[in-house]
């Protein structure tokens, strides 16, 4: 790059699986999107990403940094107990100083490192709850006239989605790396992980009959099977159900969802995307989502919109969209099965 100069940078986490911090050294950036809307502008030396999500940030480089070289660094941002790769990963920026050289081709001094000064950010702690959240809290859409929020004020149908890992059987034969090496981890919602159905469900749903071989319910319950401390002291029953279960809307319904992350074999930020739609996140906290009091802090005036979340380790996401895209559309939880 050239100092002095402004970049639209497009961050996009290419991860199956985790969070990440992002990092340049001695810059500050801009974020101005998220998923592909546009967000109030906010400053941040620290950017958090969620696996599918995107970010433009607008960088501008500082002509006071003739012969300096910044590295640009991430790591995962985890919280679940046991072992795991927190490797970080860099890459570098590099001004290029040819002011005659105006076709924007990268430096060819790379290897000429001895009279720069190589500089390096400092990153969150791998397990930094509190500046995921607090970070998270900073997105709210334009609501303007050109570009407004249009967060439904009243709901038709609202949901409650426990989301975490849990157990199911180890494949006869086989060694699993779940409690007791007989068991393998499963990512579940509401004690369901999903199984993949013989035939697609649209298909199903539009061609139903025995010889389309219809293996999916209607049956997705909209509640927690049993109630419990969910960000507490977890249950000693850590199996789950495996099913191909749905709920049916009718088009045009305003949906609420709470998501609610859970304790069971360790609380842990779950990535989420909503296929087939954006959404707004009206609502965030830490521990147990309260009905009684928690819908009263809801942002219905400019929040974010997104379609894919992390929903907060210990803790719990709200968000509200209109069913107007018809379909058989998957909530997928990144984490486990």
């Amino acid at each position: 790059m050239k100092p002095g100069k402004t970049y639209l940078l497009r961050l996009i986490n290419a991860a199956v699986n985790n969070e990440l911090f992002f990092s340049i050294a001695n810059h500050t950036m801009t974020v101005v999107e998220a998923d592909a809307a546009y967000v109030k502008p906010f400053n941040s030396d620290i950017i958090v990403i969620s696996p599918g999500q995107t970010t433009n940030v607008v960088l501008n480089t500082k002509p006071e940094y003739i012969n300096a070289t910044f590295f640009m660094l991430a790591r995962p941002f985890f919280t679940a107990k046991g072992t795991f790769l927190s490797s970080t990963l860099a890459g570098i920026l590099e001004y290029d100083n040819d002011n005659d050289n105006d076709n924007d081709t990268p430096p060819s001094e790379y290897s000429d490192m001895k009279n720069r000064t190589l500089l390096k950010p400092t990153l969150p702690a791998i397990n930094d709850t509190s500046f995921v959240a607090n970070f998270s809290r900073k997105f709210r859409s334009l609501n303007s006239a050109k570009y407004p929020a249009n967060v439904p004020q009243k709901v038709d149908r609202s949901f409650f989605f426990t989301i975490g890992l849990g157990s199911i059987p180890c494949p006869r034969n086989q060694t699993c790396e779940g409690p007791n090496k007989r068991t393998k981890f499963a990512a579940s919602m509401n004690n369901i992980s999903f199984d993949l159905p013989s035939v697609a469900i649209l298909q199903q749903h539009y061609f139903s009959g025995k010889d389309n071989g219809g293996d999916y319910t209607t049956d997705f319950p909209v509640v927690p099977p049993r109630a419990f401390n969910y960000t507490g002291t977890p249950p000693n029953n850590t199996m789950v159900k495996s099913g191909t279960k749905v709920v049916v809307i009718p088009y045009n319904t305003r949906v609420q969802v709470v998501l609610q992350d859970t304790s069971i074999l360790g609380a842990e930020s779950h990535p989420l995307h909503l296929h087939g739609f954006n959404m707004m996140v009206v609502g965030q906290g830490f521990g147990n989502f309260d009905p009684v009091t928690d819908p009263g802090k809801f942002n219905l005036v400019d929040p974010v919109e997104r379609n894919t979340i992390g929903v907060p380790s210990g803790g719990w996401v709200a968000i509200r969209f209109v069913a107007d895209n018809p379909g058989d559309e998957f909530t997928s939880n990144a984490r486990g099965n």
